[in-house]
């Protein structure tokens, strides 16, 4: 119940907001509409004054010349008075004429025009003005009546259209009826005279009427549902004939499989086998069957509207839904291919200027260019650096050349596009500056030996956002640049070629053991170690002093900082060897010998042959 109840107050939100949206719009009409009839009832108004002083200038007009023509030659005076007051009057006619035209034309925007339609709904022309008490749209209502009257006369000639001038008006009759007049007003409207208009008009009728006469007869039909039933014939045929290919086609691509058709395979990816891709291509060979057809149909409705006159204005519409969308696209072309021609050559630049890079790039790498104070090892990066920022200047360039990038929608996707960049980029930015410093800073290079924090192992892979390591087990463990950044870092091959790496490991032996014989075993030792170098000489030091015990560090040079836990395994196994050779006992630091009676700890074959565990010591005290 309370979803319903949701879903109800949210249905009556809706509507009530669609209604003040609507009611928004109306108003907004209405008021445009108020603006527009306010100014044409101002128009009428200023026209009906305008009229009555053209009436009165004509009535006043006449009277003079009726007065001047009854006037005596001898009589000068009185003639010249006369003639003034017509020329004042035609001077009044001119700005009537002026004033009329100049208020026409601030109409022309928002006044409403309504078409003379011809037979075939073809407009003819277009009447603005009212005449008498019938409005513009009375007006060209009863003219479409009166021709389409002419329409049905079957002894209509041209010729019989005439033109007659009336007292106020130009009129275009047949026989005893007037088809129209032509005003003062319509010639304004139109920027000509009322004679040049009626002539212009009544050749428009008249061509109306013997176009709509030629089609219409019955020769002219029977042509026409001949084409219609050709037009119809031949789709039909095309369509057949379409289908059949399209099953051709269809029967080859099976055949083909497991011949060329083997499916598609992407390194070890079977991505399509042979009945997966000849699925699909059968699917595709039926879209482009069907889209044909659609294609086909599409082309022959234009065609069949075209061919009678009552339908022809649905060609037009048909044809336009694709000829105006190819206009648009090949004048936007157009217009943009200077843009387009810009873009190319700063593309082409910029590709040089790339290629120079590259070329630096490779001869440093090489070996070839060598610049003082710059390694070989920032060659890349460098150059990956300079190649990011010049695309970047690239498409800045660019930027003012690309169509739509003064629209407020492109800018703003743009701003969009590049605030979630920036915030949702912060981290890995942190570790694109530190993968930056890393690489110049030269902390460690691919194949070094490291210890980044707790992980030991070889830099397999270093990126703008993370380095990734080796350990001696085989785990790959990818570690964010930032991190390295922020954590102590110990490259332990930086030096081994030229210095070598010191390895050491510390033996604790008691106070019992000479140390001068514990350094003999020792060194021999890391002598007998096949990795350790023999010069410089291995060496001992005697880190600590202890309460049981006698720290002793065994220190060996190696040039092999990846192999490191094959030579401390190998190390120790001599040390013990080497102390059990010599004779000397690794216990642990608590362990308290006890040998009266007890077997030495050393393994049986570093004994003797004729060792034998030592007796138990008694003393007797014999004043006891």
């Amino acid at each position: 119940m309370k979803s319903t109840f949701r879903l109800f107050t949210v249905l009556i939100i809706l509507i009530i907001t669609a209604v003040n949206a609507d009611a928004q719009t109306d108003t907004t009409i209405i008021k445009n509409d108020s603006v527009t009839g306010v100014n044409i009832r101002q128009y009428k108004e200023k026209l009906s004054l305008l009229e009555q002083q053209s009436i009165a200038d004509s009535v006043k007009k006449a009277g003079l010349q009726k007065q001047l023509q009854s006037l005596q030659t001898t009589d000068n005076i009185k003639k010249e008075e006369l003639q003034k007051q017509l020329a004042e009057i035609n001077n009044r006619e001119v700005q009537r004429l002026a004033e009329k035209k100049a208020k026409i034309d601030s109409l022309r925007v928002t006044a409403k025009g309504y078409p003379v339609v011809g037979f075939f709904n073809d407009t003819l022309f277009t009447v603005y003005a009212k005449l008498g008490s019938f409005s513009a749209h009375d007006r060209a209502k009863a003219i479409i009546e009166r021709i389409q009257i002419l329409g049905e006369n079957y002894n209509f000639v041209p010729d019989s259209i005439k033109i007659i001038n009336a007292e106020t008006t130009t009129d275009i009759v047949t026989g005893e009826s007037i088809i129209m007049s032509v005003s003062e007003n319509d010639a304004l409207w139109n920027n000509t005279s009322q004679y040049d208009l009626a002539k212009a008009y009544s050749t428009i009728i008249s061509d109306a009427v013997m176009h709509y006469k030629d089609e219409t007869s019955f020769i002219t039909l029977a042509k026409e549902i001949g084409l219609a039933i050709l037009v119809l014939l031949v789709l039909g045929i095309i369509i057949r004939y379409s289908g059949k290919l399209f099953k051709w086609t269809a029967h080859k691509i099976q055949e083909q499989e497991n011949k060329r058709i083997k499916g598609i395979t992407i390194k070890n990816y079977n991505l399509f086998d042979a009945k997966r891709q000849i699925k699909v291509l059968l699917m595709l060979n039926t879209l482009a069957k069907w889209i044909i057809i659609l294609i086909l149909i599409y082309i022959a409705l234009p065609i069949l509207f075209g061919i009678f006159p009552w339908t022809q204005h649905f060609a037009e519409a048909l044809f336009s839904y694709i000829l105006t969308p190819v206009k648009k696209i090949t004048f936007g072309f157009w217009d943009y291919l200077p843009n387009l021609i810009t873009i190319i050559v700063i593309i082409f630049v910029f590709r040089y200027v790339l290629k120079f890079a590259r070329f630096l790039k490779n001869e440093i790498e090489d070996g070839s260019l060598v610049i003082n104070g710059f390694y070989k090892d920032w060659a890349n990066p460098t150059y990956q650096i300079i190649r990011v920022l010049i695309i970047a200047f690239m498409v800045v360039v660019i930027f003012p050349y690309l169509p739509g990038s003064e629209s407020p929608i492109f800018k703003g996707v743009s701003v969009f596009l590049g605030f979630l960049f920036t915030f949702g980029s912060m981290g890995s930015l942190s570790n694109i500056m530190a993968g930056l410093v890393l690489t110049y800073m030269r902390l460690f290079k691919i194949n070094d030996r490291v210890k980044i924090g707790e992980v030991v192992g070889d830099v397999i892979e270093k990126s703008l956002l993370v380095t990734r390591v080796r350990t001696i087990k085989n785990e790959i463990i990818s570690i964010p640049n930032s991190t390295v950044m922020s954590s102590h870092t110990i490259n332990y091959s930086s030096d081994t070629v030229d210095k070598g790496l010191i390895l050491h490991t510390t033996v604790t032996l008691g106070y019992d053991v000479p140390w001068k014989k514990i350094h003999e075993a020792l060194l021999t030792a890391a002598d007998r170690t096949e990795i350790l170098l023999k010069e410089p000489k291995p060496f001992v030091l005697q880190t600590s002093l202890d309460d049981f015990y006698v720290s002793y560090q065994i220190n060996a040079y190696t040039k092999e900082a990846n192999k490191q836990a094959v030579i401390y395994s190998k190390l120790h196994e001599n040390i013990q060897d080497c102390c059990n050779e010599a004779g000397i006992e690794i216990l642990s630091p608590h362990y308290r010998a006890a040998r009266d009676g007890n077997m030495t700890t050393i393994p049986e074959n570093y004994l003797d042959k004729d060792y034998t565990a030592p007796p138990f010591n008694i003393n007797f005290n014999k004043k006891e």
